[in-house]
């Protein structure tokens, strides 16, 4: 279904019910209603329409809403009545929904391991309603359709939901059979396939297609500024222009992000993003910057020392545990070999009085922070 198509049913269902005719740009402005927008501009900014998948609002809260609009546009009183009454039904009874662009874009990135749900404070997941059983249904042609609209206006957070839509399945038991790309090569090449050998063909057409998919909205939501596209980029295709932008803002986990600067060999952002990390009470970053980034600061070792203290983590201990050869905790019942896997505890040299006072104190204010953090 798409958005033309929505619009007709709904134009056709609100005249059929209230013996008025309305015009179709009007409908448009009266499905924005239904979900608390104040124009069908507004909503096309900032959501998009669903249908049996995920809603962030329930348009059965904004009848009223549906009726001062309907006002405003120029019908009569019964009018707007009935069709506070009659629209909100509709979109409940065939499971139309719309979800906020930010909130589908945070649940695709939990999916993949990406991101976090968004806040429960957000008005947005109060009213919440989840109709899909399985994450393909998630994606209607519907949510599709808005979302090709909207990246097609240059809406940066749309084409990064479509790449995120689009992206490779990180499952190998997703992925096309073997030799899918051989016979996909073959069908090319005028071969003509049957049975499970134009099954693995096709396949490998659908993943090239997605793979082309992903790629694209990938990058032009990265050209147009945004900043978990620029973040996903660097992490994919090492490319840098997340670090080169500077931006110390990004909806990731820092440590994470300091990995990728790890890997595209730039210490200097890597320590940045380990730093952040550690602020958040990250104790395995704080362990990272003194054994690879702060050693040759005497007074930083100690505050990270410190601060893990204050957070019930005594790096200054030795840390070894017995796993199996899978690197699993070691079960005496299961037996078999037996391997040793852990750390030594930090040794640092002591400071002055002065020097300790000063990294106790930061550690306290760094510490304070952290539980600002979580509350």
């Amino acid at each position: 279904m798409t958005i033309k198509e929505l619009a007709y049913i709904a134009q056709h269902h609100l005249q059929a019910h209230t013996g008025t005719q309305f015009k179709r740009a009007h409908i448009y402005e009266l499905l924005a209603a239904a979900f608390g927008f104040n124009s069908y501009a507004a909503l096309c900014a900032e959501a998009v329409f669903t249908e049996q998948s995920l809603s962030s609002r329930r348009a059965a809260d904004f009848g009223e809403h549906i009726r001062d609009r309907c006002l405003e546009i120029g019908y009569q009183l019964d009018t707007a009545k009935m069709v506070a009454g009659v629209l909100p039904a509709l979109m409940t009874e065939h499971k139309f929904g719309l979800v906020r662009i930010p909130d589908l874009i945070a649940y695709l990135r939990a999916e993949s391991g990406y991101g976090s749900w968004p806040d429960e404070d957000e008005q947005g997941n109060r009213n919440e309603v989840r109709w899909w059983t399985s994450s393909d249904e998630l994606v209607s042609p519907l949510m599709l359709d808005g979302l090709n609209a909207a990246a097609s206006r240059g809406h940066a957070a749309a084409h990064y939901a479509l790449a995120l839509i689009h992206a490779p399945a990180g499952d190998d038991f997703d992925a096309p059979g073997v030799g899918s790309d051989y016979w996909y090569m073959q069908a090319q090449n005028g071969r003509v396939l049957t049975g499970v050998e134009q099954e693995w063909a096709d396949a490998h057409a659908t993943r090239l297609a997605q793979d082309e998919s992903f790629s694209l909205h990938l990058r032009e939501a990265a050209r147009l500024g945004h900043r978990e596209a620029l973040l996903e980029l660097a992490d994919r295709f090492d490319e840098p222009a997340f670090f080169e932008q500077a931006t110390d803002s990004v909806n990731a986990n820092p440590s994470w992000v300091a990995d990728i600067a790890e890997r595209m060999g730039r210490p200097e952002d890597a320590k940045k993003w380990l730093t952040e990390a550690a602020k958040r009470g990250d104790t395995e970053a704080m362990l990272q910057l003194i054994e690879d980034y702060d050693r040759e600061n005497l007074q930083q070792c100690w505050t990270w020392v410190y601060l893990a203290e204050l957070l019930g983590a005594d790096l200054t201990k030795d840390e070894y545990v017995a796993i199996h050869e899978d690197g699993s905790r070691y079960d005496d019942d299961v037996g078999g070999p037996m391997f040793v896997d852990g750390r030594d505890g930090v040794k640092l040299e002591p400071m002055s009085e002065a020097q300790d006072a000063a990294a106790r104190r930061v550690a306290h204010e760094i510490f304070e922070g952290v539980r600002l953090l979580t509350k």
